[in-house]
C-alpha cells in the first residue's frame, strides 16, 4: 500500500470528503520537506478503523450523509470541553415543536450545587432524520463555571439527557517557583537501577532511596523515571515500558515485597517462604547479563502470594476497601483480565472471554473473584509505595519529586486493549512516518485512542488514566505528546510508511491533561520531538505544556542552535533514552548499531559523515565557549555538554544516570525487537562495572558531573 504520487485532488471527492469529517489527513510533509499523499487504499483502511464504509464512492456517499445526521441524533453532545472563563452554545435537539428544561449540576470536588443554564435566540430550521423531525435549541454554557467536571442536564417530553461539561484551565502555571529558580534532576530506567536489596529489578524502594539521596547528597529537585505501567500477569513479560497491557495501572514487578507491613508479621513458616524466594531473585541484581525480568516476577508473585494470606488489621481492611471502591470499575476489568490471563495461561482462551460484556465472562468473575481480589491488592499496595517514594523525594528536599512518564499506548492484547475496545480503534497500530534516525518508519504496535469513541465516553477512560498516574506525581512526561494532536494510523499488514496521520481535538485533550495536573499540583512535560506542525509548539506553550529540548536535536541555520535560544517552558538533555548514553553518541555507536541492525536507508558511510559532522560541530562549540581544554577526556566532553544545556533558559534540566556514571549502551534501539536487548541493560559504568543503587551517589563520575552542574 504505498504512498501515491498523485495530488489529493485526484481522490474521490466523496472519500476526501469523509476523511476530513473523520480527521484522516489525506497528505503529509515527510522529515526531508517533501510533501507526500496517502494512497487512496490506505485511506479507506484508516476510515473502515474509524467504524466508516467508504470502500466504494457509493458507500463513501451514504457514510457521509449518514454522518452529517449524526448530531442531530443526540439530544446532546456527549461532551463540551472549554477554557475557564470562556462561554460555549450547545445544541439541543428534541422533537420539533417540544419545550425544553436545561441545567447544570456542579462538580462535587467544585463545591457542586446546580446552576440554571439559559438558552439564547438563535434559530436552527429542523431536520429529518430517521423518519423524524428534529428541532434544536441552542443554550449556553456560563463563562464563570468553576475548573471541574460538570453535566448538563435537558428534560423534554419525558426524557432526560446528560452532557460531561469539562471546565478547564486557561493555562497551567508553574508550580513550586520554577519561574523563578530552575529545576534539574536525574532521569532513569527504574528497572535497570538495582540495589543488594532488589529481586533482580529495580523497585519502588530502589525509587524512594534514589529520590531521596538524589536530593539530600546531590541537591535534585525531580527523578524522572520510566513508565510504571502494568506488564503481563504472568511471564514471558514484555521488557519494553512503552508497551503495557495497561497505562492506568501500576506494574506489581516493581514492588518491594519486604515493605509491606504484613510481611513483618508473618509466621515463621511463611516468613521463610519469602526468604526462598528473595534468595533466588536477588542474585539477579548482580547479573551483568540482560534483565531477567520473568524469573524475578515468578519469585516475586509466589511471594505476595503468601503476604496477600495473611492477615490485615481492621483498619488496613477498610483503606483496601475504600481503595477498590475509589479505583470503581476500571480496577475490577482490570483484575478481572489478570486473574484470567493466569487462569487460561498458556491455554487459548475460551469463545466470548474477549467480551467483558459476556455470559462467559459474568461466570469467570465468580470463578475467580479470589485472584481478581489478589490483583487488586496488588495494585494497592504499589500505590502505598508510590506514595511512600514522592513523600521521600519531598521530605529529601525536591521541589517536584518522582517525575511519571506516560507512554503513547498499550499492548493489543493486554488489559486495556480487552476492556476499552468500544474506544479502542481495531485494524490499525499506531507508528511515526520515516524520519531522519528512523528513516524505514516506526510501527509501535498499540492501538490507538478513536477519537470519536473517545468523545461519546465523554474522555472519562482518558481521564481515569490521567489520574492514577498523577496521583503519586511533581510532573509529569507525556511521551510522543504530539499524538494528544495528531497519530500515525498504520493499518494492518503495511510497512510503517503506509499510514496516514489522524487529528484529535487536541483542544479537550490537553484541556483535560491540564485540569488534572492543575488538581494534583504537578507539571506536565510534553515530547514534542520528531516531525510535528510548527503552531503545535506554540499552542502548548500558551497552555503551560513545557516541551522537549534535547541537545542533538536543536539546530538553528545547519548548526547547533546556541542553548541560549531554547525554549523557556522546556525540558531540556542532552540526551534521550532512544539514543545512546552520551560517552555512546560521541564514539558514533548509534551509527555502528543501527548499521549492524540492518536499519540505514543510506550506506554506512554516508550517515557515519553526518553523524561526525553533528558530533564535531557540537564540540567545537563547546570549545569555542571554553568549556573544555585541548585533549579533553570522555568525562570532560561529557560534563561539557551538561553545562552547555545548563546555559540554556530551560525551567528544568535533566542528566541522564546513564551519563553521570559513564554508561555507553542504550537502554532502546528503535525500529528493533529481538535484535537488541532493548529496555533489558543493567546500569553500569564505563568499563562495564554495575552501578548499584547502594553505590550510586559515591560514583566518582557522577560526582564530578553533579559539581560541574552546580558549580
Amino acid at each position: 500500500m504505498p504512498h501515491a504520487d498523485h495530488p489529493t485532488g485526484d481522490l474521490p471527492a466523496p472519500l476526501l470528503a469523509l476523511a476530513e469529517r473523520f480527521g484522516v489527513v489525506p497528505d503529509f510533509w515527510g522529515f526531508g520537506g517533501e510533501k507526500r499523499t496517502v494512497s487512496e487504499a490506505t485511506l479507506v483502511a484508516v476510515l473502515a478503523a474509524l467504524g466508516v464504509d467508504a470502500s466504494t464512492p457509493e458507500r463513501a456517499a451514504l457514510a457521509l450523509e449518514h454522518a452529517e445526521d449524526d448530531e442531530w441524533r443526540r439530544p446532546l453532545p456527549p461532551a463540551v470541553v472549554l477554557r475557564r472563563g470562556t462561554t460555549r452554545r450547545v445544541p439541543v435537539h428534541v422533537r420539533d415543536g417540544d419545550t425544553v428544561e436545561t441545567w447544570l449540576e456542579l462538580d462535587p470536588e467544585a463545591g457542586g450545587g446546580r446552576r440554571a443554564v439559559a438558552q439564547v435566540d438563535h434559530y436552527v430550521p429542523p431536520r429529518t432524520v430517521d423518519g423524524r423531525v428534529v428541532g434544536r435549541a441552542t443554550v449556553e454554557v456560563p463563562a464563570d463555571l468553576p475548573l471541574g467536571w460538570h453535566t448538563l442536564v435537558a428534560q423534554s417530553g419525558g426524557t432526560t439527557s446528560r452532557a460531561t461539561v469539562v471546565v478547564t484551565p486557561e493555562r497551567l502555571e508553574l508550580p513550586h517557583g520554577l519561574a523563578e529558580r530552575r529545576a534539574w534532576g536525574f532521569m532513569a530506567q527504574l528497572y535497570s537501577v538495582r540495589s543488594e536489596r532488589s529481586w533482580g529489578v529495580g523497585d519502588l524502594a530502589d525509587l524512594r532511596e534514589i529520590a531521596w539521596m538524589s536530593a539530600h547528597r546531590s541537591g535534585a529537585d525531580f527523578l524522572l523515571i520510566n513508565p510504571l505501567h502494568a506488564a503481563e500477569p504472568v511471564a514471558p513479560l514484555s521488557p519494553s515500558p512503552y508497551l503495557p497491557t495497561s497505562r492506568r495501572f501500576v506494574n506489581p514487578l516493581y514492588l518491594r515485597v519486604e515493605d509491606i507491613p504484613e510481611t513483618a508479621y508473618l509466621p515463621v513458616a511463611e516468613r521463610s517462604l519469602i526468604e526462598w524466594q528473595a534468595e533466588e531473585a536477588r542474585p539477579l541484581s548482580t547479573e551483568p547479563g540482560p534483565i531477567d525480568r520473568d524469573t524475578a516476577w515468578e519469585a516475586k508473585r509466589v511471594a505476595l502470594d503468601v503476604v496477600f494470606a495473611a492477615p490485615r488489621s481492621t483498619a488496613r481492611e477498610l483503606a483496601f476497601a475504600a481503595f477498590r471502591r475509589e479505583q470503581g470499575e476500571g480496577l475490577e476489568d482490570f483484575a478481572l483480565w489478570c486473574a484470567m490471563s493466569e487462569h487460561f495461561a498458556g491455554r487459548e482462551w475460551p469463545e466470548g472471554a474477549d467480551d467483558r460484556h459476556s455470559d462467559v465472562v459474568k461466570a469467570l468473575r465468580t470463578e475467580l473473584a479470589e485472584r481478581i481480589t489478589f490483583y487488586c491488592w496488588l495494585q494497592w499496595v504499589a500505590d502505598e509505595q508510590l506514595a511512600a517514594a514522592q513523600r521521600a523525594a519531598v521530605e529529601g528536599g525536591m521541589r517536584l519529586g518522582i517525575m511519571h512518564d506516560l507512554a503513547v499506548g498499550v499492548h493489543p492484547e493486554g488489559a486495556d486493549a480487552w476492556s476499552m475496545r468500544d474506544v479502542l480503534a481495531q485494524g490499525v497500530s499506531v507508528g511515526a512516518p520515516p524520519d531522519m534516525y528512523n528513516q524505514q518508519g516506526q510501527d509501535w504496535s498499540q492501538p490507538p485512542w478513536r477519537p470519536d469513541a473517545l468523545a461519546r465516553a465523554a474522555y472519562a477512560p482518558y481521564r481515569d488514566m490521567l489520574r492514577t498516574v498523577l496521583r503519586h506525581a511533581g510532573a509529569i512526561r507525556i511521551d510522543h505528546v504530539i499524538g494528544l494532536f495528531r497519530l500515525w494510523w498504520i493499518p494492518q499488514g503495511q510497512g510503517a510508511q503506509d499510514g496516514a496521520y489522524v487529528r484529535y481535538d487536541h483542544e479537550a485533550l490537553i484541556g483535560i491533561l491540564c485540569l488534572e495536573a492543575h488538581r494534583a499540583g504537578a507539571v506536565v512535560i510534553g515530547e514534542d520531538l520528531g516531525v510535528f506542525e510548527p503552531w503545535v509548539r506554540d499552542y502548548l506553550t500558551e497552555r503551560g505544556v513545557l516541551g522537549t529540548s534535547v541537545l542533538w536535536f536543536e539546530r538553528e541555520h545547519d548548526a547547533p542552535m546556541p542553548p541560549e535560544h531554547y525554549r523557556t517552558l522546556a525540558l531540556a538533555t542532552v540526551t534521550t533514552h532512544d539514543l545512546p548514553p552520551t560517552a555512546g553518541y560521541l564514539a558514533l555507536e548509534h551509527v555502528d548499531l543501527r548499521d549492524r541492525l540492518g536499519l540505514l536507508s543510506e550506506p554506512v558511510e554516508v550517515v557515519r559523515q553526518a553523524a561526525r559532522v553533528e558530533r564535531d560541530q557540537m564540540l567545537g562549540v563547546v570549545a569555542q565557549r571554553g568549556l573544555v581544554g585541548p585533549d579533553a577526556s570522555e568525562r570532560q566532553l561529557v560534563e561539557a555538554l551538561h553545562r552547555l544545556v545548563m546555559a540554556s533558559p530551560a525551567v528544568l534540566v535533566g542528566v541522564s544516570l546513564a551519563d553521570a556514571v559513564g554508561e555507553r549502551r542504550a537502554q532502546n534501539q528503535p525500529g528493533t525487537d529481538q535484535e537488541y536487548p532493548n529496555w533489558r541493560v543493567p546500569l553500569a559504568d564505563s568499563a562495564q562495572r554495575l552501578v548499584m543503587v547502594d553505590d550510586l551517589f559515591d560514583n566518582p563520575r557522577l560526582r564530578s558531573l553533579v559539581a560541574a552542574l552546580r558549580g
